[in-house]
Parts: C-alpha cells; sequence; structure tokens
C-alpha cells in the first residue's frame, strides 16, 4: 500500500502536468489505446468505476479515472457530464491534499469553482469553498481559511457539509487563539451532528480534544481523543486515525507521560506510513526529538530531527517536480492499470473461493458435532428440562416479589410522589448511559440535575433511596462499567491503564484503580490479563 501510495504522490504533482500539453495525452495517437480499456465507458460508468476505486482506497486507479473524465472531450452543455466532470476535480483535488500536494489541490478546486460557476452548478459551491478552506488552514492563513469557510456557509449547504465547515471553523479560531468562539463552533457542530446520526463526530471530538489541550484541561482533552478513537474505529476512517493517534501521543508528552507518548506515536507512524502520509510522520519525528531530547539522548534527538527534515522538504518537492515526471508515470499508471484491475478481480474471485470453502466445512463440522452429542444428551436434558422450568419461574417469582416490596420501601422514604419520582429517576437513568457525558471528568450530580431539570438534592434523594447508593457510587459503577467495556474490546492492546482510567473520567490513576477494585473485585491489570487470556 505504501509503495502504491509513493507511486501515486509521484504521479500527480504540479499545475504544469495539467496544461494543455497534458489535456491532449489522452487524444494522441502515442496514448490513444493505452486508455482504451476505459474510453468506451459512458460518463457515468466512468465515474461510478472511479468512486469505486477511491471508495476502496486504490488512489492510484482512482486518480488516473477521475483524470480520464475530466480530460474527455464532450458537448459542453451536456449537464450530467459537466456535474461529473465538477464532481471529478473535486475528488482529484482532495487526493491531492491527502498527499500534501496542497498547490495541485487548488488549481483543480478552482477549476472545478470556474466550472460550477460558468454553468450554474450551485450545489457545488459550499464543497469547493470549505476545501479551498482547509488548503488555507495547512498553509497557515488562517485568516483566509475562516473567510473561506463562512463563505461556504452562506451558500446553503447540506447538513453534513455544515457540520464540517463548523467544525473547521472551530479549528480555525483555535488557531487564531480565539478561545469562546472556538468552543462556540464546535459545541454547535457537536450538536447538529447528534441530529444527524453523528456525522463527522470523530473530527469534532479531536478538535474538541485539541481545544482543551489549548486551554490547558488536559483530563478534558484525553476524554475527547478517546472518544474520537472510537468513532473512527466504528467508521472505519483509517485516514484520519494517524493524526488522532499522533495529537495524543503530543498530550501524553504534554503532561510527561513518556511512556505512553512514544506507545501512541509508534502506532500513529505505523499507520502513516501504510498510507504515505508524509506530513503526520514528519510531525511524529518532531515530536520524538523533543521526547529524546527530553531524556537527555541528544544524539537520537538529532537524528529524528533530520527524519523529520528530510520529511517536511520531501513534501515541499512534492509541488517542485516538473512535467516530464507527470507524463512519465502517467504513462506507467496508465499502462498497468489493466494489470491493477485484473488482480483486483483474481483476488476477489479467490477471496470468494476461499469464503464459500470454509462455509461448507464450518456447516460440515458443525453437523457432524451436533449429531455425534444430541444423542447423548437428548435423554438427560429432557429429564432435567421440566425440573429446571419448574425452578426457574420460583425464583422469577421470588426476585420479583423482592423487587417490588423493596421498591415500595424505598418509595415510602422519599418526599417526591410516586410519580414524580418515577418520571426523575427515567431521566437519570437514560442519561447516565450517555459515556460521551457521564466520562467527561467534569461531571458532578450539578451537571446530572441540570440535564434533567431538576436539583441535587431530589437527585440525591432518588439515587440514595431507590438506588440504594450514594451519587459518587452510582458514578463510578457506570464509568467502570464503561472502562470493562473498554477492556473487552477486540484490540485492547491500543489502550493503556492510565488512557483507560483518563478517558472513563478518572482524574488520577489511584483514584481510577480503587474504585475498579471496589466495584469488581480485582485490580484494572489483573481484569485486563484475564481478558486477553481469555481471548
Amino acid at each position: 500500500m505504501t509503495k502504491k501510495l509513493l507511486i501515486v504522490i509521484c504521479l500527480f504533482f504540479s499545475f504544469g502536468g495539467f496544461t494543455t500539453k497534458g489535456n491532449s495525452l489522452f487524444h494522441s495517437s502515442q496514448n490513444s489505446g493505452i486508455a482504451s480499456d476505459f474510453q468506451h465507458l459512458s460518463s457515468q460508468q466512468l465515474f461510478d468505476t472511479a468512486e469505486h476505486y477511491f471508495k476502496n482506497r486504490n488512489f492510484e486507479t482512482a486518480s488516473f479515472l477521475y483524470n480520464l473524465l475530466i480530460n474527455r472531450l464532450i458537448n459542453s452543455t451536456d449537464v450530467e457530464y459537466l456535474r461529473k466532470k465538477t464532481e471529478a476535480l473535486i475528488r482529484y483535488s482532495v487526493l491531492s491534499f491527502y498527499r500534501s500536494d496542497y498547490r495541485t489541490a487548488s488549481y483543480f478546486l478552482i477549476r472545478a469553482l470556474n466550472l460550477s460557476e460558468s454553468h450554474n452548478l450551485e450545489s457545488f459551491g459550499s464543497r469547493i469553498y470549505g476545501n479551498l478552506g482547509n488548503i488555507n488552514y495547512h498553509f497557515g492563513n488562517f485568516d483566509m481559511a475562516k473567510s473561506r469557510f463562512l463563505t461556504a456557509l452562506e451558500l446553503n449547504p447540506d447538513s453534513t457539509i455544515i457540520v464540517g465547515l463548523l467544525n473547521n471553523l472551530g479549528s480555525t479560531e483555535r488557531k487564531r487563539n480565539n478561545h469562546e468562539s472556538a468552543f462556540f463552533y464546535l459545541h454547535k457542530a457537536m450538536q447538529i451532528s447528534k441530529r444527524h446520526n453523528n456525522i463527522a463526530l470523530h473530527s469534532i471530538f479531536d478538535n474538541l480534544a485539541l481545544f482543551y489541550q489549548d486551554v490547558g484541561l488536559y483530563d478534558s482533552a484525553f476524554h475527547y481523543f478517546r472518544l474520537s478513537l472510537n468513532k473512527i474505529t466504528e467508521n472505519n476512517a483509517i485516514e484520519l486515525k494517524a493524526e488522532v493517534l499522533s495529537n495524543l501521543g503530543n498530550l501524553f508528552f504534554l503532561t510527561k507521560s513518556i511512556d505512553s507518548a512514544l506507545f501512541y506515536i509508534n502506532l500513529s507512524n505505523k499507520v502513516a506510513k501504510e498510507l504515505g502520509f508524509l506530513r503526520v510522520l514528519s510531525k511524529n519525528h518532531l515530536i520524538l526529538s523533543q521526547i529524546q531530547r527530553s531524556k537527555g539522548n541528544q544524539t537520537q534527538s538529532f537524528q529524528y530531527f533530520e527524519k523529520h527534515i528530510y520529511l517536511r522538504e520531501s513534501i515541499l518537492n512534492i509541488e517542485l517536480l516538473g512535467d516530464i515526471n507527470y507524463l512519465q508515470r502517467l504513462y506507467e499508471t496508465s499502462r498497468t492499470n489493466r494489470q491493477i484491475e485484473q488482480m483486483a478481480i483474481d483476488r476477489k474471485v479467490k477471496e470468494q473461493t476461499i469464503h464459500y470453502q470454509r462455509i461448507i466445512q464450518g456447516v460440515m463440522l458443525i453437523a457432524l458435532l451436533l449429531m455425534s452429542i444430541t444423542l447423548g444428551i437428548v435423554l438427560f436434558q429432557k429429564r432435567k428440562l421440566n425440573t429446571a422450568y419448574g425452578i426457574l419461574f420460583e425464583k422469577n417469582l421470588e426476585i420479583i416479589e423482592l423487587k417490588d416490596n423493596k421498591l415500595e420501601l424505598m418509595y415510602k422514604k422519599s418526599s417526591l410522589k410516586n410519580d414524580a419520582q418515577d418520571d426523575l429517576l427515567n431521566k437519570i437513568l437514560i442519561l447516565m448511559n450517555d459515556t460521551s457525558i457521564i466520562c467527561d471528568p467534569n461531571f458532578s450530580i450539578q451537571k446530572l440535575a441540570e440535564l434533567v431539570h431538576s436539583n441535587q438534592k431530589y437527585i440525591s434523594q432518588v439515587v440514595n433511596n431507590v438506588i440504594g447508593k450514594n451519587f459518587r457510587s452510582f458514578l463510578n459503577g457506570y464509568r467502570i462499567r464503561e472502562a470493562q467495556r473498554l477492556f473487552s474490546e477486540p484490540d485492547a492492546m491500543k489502550y493503556t491503564i492510565e488512557f483507560v482510567a483518563l478517558s472513563v473520567g478518572f482524574k488520577s490513576q489511584s483514584a481510577f484503580r480503587d474504585a475498579f477494585k471496589e466495584i469488581t473485585g480485582v485490580s484494572p491489570n489483573f481484569y485486563l490479563k484475564s481478558v486477553l487470556a481469555k481471548k
């Protein structure tokens, strides 16, 4: 994957490759046969094929197909083709942006903007200005970035784009040290995101974490970094994972947790290398240099700093390559394109064959196993079944009766009316299941009262009388349950004990250990080792 991405990075690099000379490439007698496999496709088919490769992160083939669509000779009054061409220009700019080739990304966005304005394709304006703002942001021109984002908002984008623009405005204001404005935009983005199936919530959580880091609230920063990683895993947004892991490692370095810092920076480097994200690699090597300097390892610090400079210069060199390399790489890509497609088809067939073979083997194994044990247990189960049903029925009656009596006594102790208490209890229990709220280290009984529109006295009364716990024990029970869930995840090795403690809302490891042992009976270390051993 890394090799492919490096080829792509060298393939599309500067404005020179997209002049009239570049546009004529597909129509020359020398190259007409190279693109023949795709030229017969309609614009819709060509666009759909490019989208398939784009979504599957085969950026090399996607780039080739988008460029083929962009340079197709067709009647300029064909509105559907013009829309596909505009979309292809935007997609191509995104690929260039991922490769840190900001100049090429800008060039294609300006082409898309001119095309959309010339043919009244108004639906693209908001996305184009938003992407131009991202480029200004990465060049450090935050005033221009803010202007671009605000222009995009004025063009009436859909809810998905609005969330992204508000998130970007929050990040931009954070860079401009306008903390109050940054907090406003980020929280507004989060509110809209939750109303629309949590779109882009991972990026919002990441920016909120960076905001809290900037203002020195490190506990809250850890909390939102963890939420961001969870959403990235849930949405399989691997292109964002390297950046968030890098930010998390830097935060651990700022809080003097060197081992955790190294752990997450190394994870970030692994993902960044696989995707060829030079900017993240460059940033990580700068952090590693600072870590080694803090440990007194001057030689290693200098080596990491040299690597940081090398990677930074590599990013700049992407924009300085000439037309010759562009044409050569384009020729190589188009020549091997059929081989790439055939390899993808062969791999798909092989995967399907193996998949069906495993299904058949599994079904046969299960059938044999069931046949071998069914005869041995059927008579035993028949005798036990009636007895088990009777015992189970009686036990359930006892449990229900005990619960009813207990709740009746608890209600009598409360000065609240039964209906009011039930309603308040339901609101409390529903809110306590929202980990994004209760795992905030600043969450308290006062905050809970505000959210359920009650007061601390009634909250305390319901928790004490009905649930039989004080508020601290009640809250710790939910937080420890979230910690147990994190420890039980398939890739739990990505978490350190310290990170989990901070993620679920505890401000110190000792408090986390005490609460964990009080509730589960074992230490967090023992619990995590037991879960891993069981797996």
